[in-house]
């Protein structure tokens, strides 16, 4: 007999207090199950940082991606086990940032045939902010398009009445049959049958450091916009 149906046969006050158990058994299972999940992905980012160090040209992209990574699991501890998110407000160089973005999206793009093309960026704008939510913003914003995109990933930075913004643009992939899909590492990674995190990623980052995110279909060409206030523009 099943716990549930044994407690349904109980006194109400006792099938209550035994429902409550056991829902409580299954959360402390699940507590653990996930925290032995945030030990073994914490592991090889370890092993990774210390034992790959990446060509020179690829040394900041490399930097930034583990820093994400990091600041993905310390996020998942916090929402299994709690604790204050820790208070990261800093000068942001968006320059540097996108360049690295792009950067590390490069070899996705090439094994798909598609070229990434840094169009512009204006000078070095500054932003206010959460450093690892930006690059988060952007890097989804990136990635976003090289998932679900095809063509050139043009990709363009701009300054004008107090914002920066980022903008992202290639054609509309055409739909095609699912049969075939990756199965391997690369597919596994990439989390291709999920769809819609990495944009409520963007919108929450711009919302939170006053800005604001568009995603436009102009004719099959999907152009993405992350507009943020510069530091020293109220957001």
């Amino acid at each position: 007999m099943e716990l549930t149906e044994l407690a349904a046969g109980l006194p109400m006050a006792a099938s209550f207090a035994m429902a409550g158990g056991i829902s409580a058994l299954r959360e402390g299972r699940r507590r653990s199950a996930l925290n032995e999940a945030i030990h073994e992905l914490r592991r090889p980012l370890q092993a990774i940082a210390l034992t790959a160090p990446p060509p020179p040209e690829q040394a900041k992209a490399f930097e930034s991606s583990l820093r994400m990574a990091a600041a993905a699991v310390d996020r998942l501890d916090r929402e299994i086990n709690g604790g204050p998110a820790p208070d990261a407000i800093d000068t942001v160089h968006l320059r540097e940032l996108v360049e690295s973005a792009v950067r590390r999206w490069e070899v996705a793009a090439s094994l798909a045939d598609r070229a990434m093309n840094l169009k512009c960026v204006v000078g070095d704008p500054e932003l206010l902010g959460d450093r690892i939510e930006i690059s988060q913003a952007v890097d989804n914003l990136i990635s976003n398009a090289v998932a679900h995109g095809e063509g050139e990933v043009a990709v363009e930075v701009r300054t004008a009445a107090g914002l920066a913004r980022v903008i992202v643009v290639n054609r509309k992939k055409v739909p095609a049959s699912s049969r075939g899909a990756a199965r391997g590492l690369g597919g596994r990674i990439s989390g291709r049958a999920r769809h819609g995190h990495g944009l409520r990623i963007v919108q929450r980052a711009a919302a939170r450091h006053g800005g604001s995110f568009r995603l436009c279909d102009r004719d099959g060409v999907y152009e993405a916009m992350l507009d943020l206030p510069l530091r020293g523009v109220p957001g």
